[in-house]
């Protein structure tokens, strides 16, 4: 195996390049990984924001912001970007009907900046809650953490959030209606013809490009697909292309002119109330064993990696305390200028996995672009025109690929699928997760509590095998 600048080559003479979280690129290469992790987090991210009605500019500048504060706070040594989180749909979407609020369909409305700023403090305090799970994990170490967190719950964990997000990306694959709430009427053979058109592309370029195009399928992906919309609408398809919401810029903090160039996002301060700490604080509990997932899946196949390299292990599954703590940081930072809750993103480590780029540095660049797009109006309106049929099209390969990192846990840590206790924690996560998902919209009215699907099924999973092994401890002692 002889040694190269990009990577190596192994026994069989393919290239097969790939950086390691402590490995940079060259400058051009740098911006192009970076931008193509943009990419791959700007569909979530920016739905959070539509469907809350947070300000979309204000949530990229934090997701970006949060993004770049998480690479100093973990010593630079953690590759993740930090994004806006579903877990909190409903619990804002409460807060704001307890305010005497209302919400519209995603993308038609802006929430007023006073019931902003009261979701902004439940936000901050949110953080609390991963940080006191980080201290603990520290406390505790690891070896306590994998018998709460095992890989059984945590590779189930990753299944569950790849496919119940499996809807959303067939949804998106397959718009009805277009950003104006227009019907696509007529039209859906051209909507499927981008989508998959996209999704064949990208995987084929993961296959067979090599070197530095062989690291960007999903940016490519992307341009080919919107080549694709290009051409139906010359041919008279329909405009598949989006538009920044009206009154976007309505509340910029400052804009040069009209703003049509540059203009700052809407930044806001929290505002004390309780009704904010009732609603969002508790549900950073979700967010803990998705980004305890996301760390093991992040760790699975930097060491893949490292091993096929002939470099020492990474430790990133032995930082999960700073990967908490960072994550309750970062909510602070996102929640104190106006953005939403987040975590770090699994279509990200989606997109590392496939391409094998784990470069912290890219990690970095790329929430700088974040920040960089979120203040200049034409760049925005050229990431947020991406057609949504394009986006589906990623997401069908993203959101499966998160489901994938699921089974490699699995395998890497050699889960033994004929263990009883194993089977149970797996099929209950899973049945509870895909069935509170599709069964009941996402979530599930317990005792009152409107649960998630993914932090639901990840909660009982964690108490299922917590008793299951207090079993364990009873028959060793009897035996002992």
């Amino acid at each position: 195996m002889s040694q190269t600048k990009q990577g190596y080559v192994p026994k069989n003479g393919k290239h097969d390049i790939g950086y390691l979280p402590d490995e940079k690129p060259t400058a051009v290469r740098l911006f192009l990984y970076a931008l193509q992790q943009v990419i791959v987090m700007f569909p979530a991210t920016v739905t959070v924001a539509l469907i809350t009605g947070f300000h979309v500019s204000t949530t990229i500048f934090a997701s970006g912001l949060a993004t770049v504060c998480f690479v100093f706070i973990t010593g630079g040594k953690i590759p993740m970007y930090y994004g806006s989180s579903f877990a909190y749909l409903t619990a804002i979407a409460s807060l704001v009907v307890a305010e005497g609020g209302t919400m519209g369909a995603p993308g038609t409305f802006i929430l007023p900046t006073e019931l902003i700023s009261k979701a902004q403090f439940g936000i901050v305090l949110s953080g609390f809650v991963s940080i006191f799970a980080g201290i603990l994990v520290r406390i505790g170490g690891m070896e306590r953490v994998e018998k709460i967190l095992p890989p059984c719950v945590t590779g189930s964990v990753a299944m569950v959030i790849g496919l119940t997000l499996a809807g959303n990306a067939v949804r998106d694959a397959a718009p009805m209606m277009d950003a104006a709430g227009n019907l696509f009427e007529g039209q859906t053979h051209w909507i499927w013809i981008i989508s998959l058109t996209t999704l064949i592309s990208t995987v084929l370029y993961t296959k067979y490009l090599k070197g530095v195009l062989g690291q960007l399928p999903l940016l490519l992906g992307a341009i080919t697909g919107c080549l694709v919309a290009v051409v139906v609408m010359l041919l008279g398809g329909g405009n598949f292309f989006r538009t920044m919401p009206e009154g976007a810029l309505a509340a910029s903090t400052w804009k040069l002119g009209d703003g049509s160039i540059f203009a700052l996002p809407a930044f806001s301060l929290p505002k004390p109330n309780m009704m904010s700490v009732i609603s969002i604080m508790p549900i950073a509990i979700a967010t803990i064993p998705e980004s305890t997932a996301h760390i093991y899946q992040l760790d699975t196949y930097v060491n893949d990696l490292a091993k096929r390299k002939g470099k020492p292990r990474y430790k990133i599954a032995e930082m999960l305390d700073k990967n908490l703590i960072g994550d309750g940081i970062c909510d602070m930072i996102s929640g104190v200028i106006g953005g939403p809750a987040g975590t770090n993103y699994g279509e990200n480590i989606s997109t590392m996995a496939i391409t094998k780029v784990f470069s912290v540095s890219v990690m970095l660049v790329a929430g700088i672009l974040a920040m960089v797009i979120s203040c200049f109006t034409p760049l925005i309106n050229s990431i947020y025109a991406i057609p949504q049929a394009v986006i589906g099209g990623l997401e069908i390969y993203l959101f499966g690929a998160i489901a994938a990192q699921g089974i490699a846990i699995f395998i890497d840590k050699k889960v033994s699928m004929f263990e009883p206790k194993n089977i149970a924690v797996i099929a209950t996560i899973m049945t509870l997760g895909l069935g509170i998902n599709y069964g009941f919209g996402g979530n599930i009215n317990f005792l009152g509590i409107k649960i998630p699907a993914v932090a639901g099924s990840a909660i009982f999973g964690i108490l299922l095998n917590a008793l299951l092994n207090m079993g364990d401890k009873k028959e060793n002692s009897v035996k002992a």
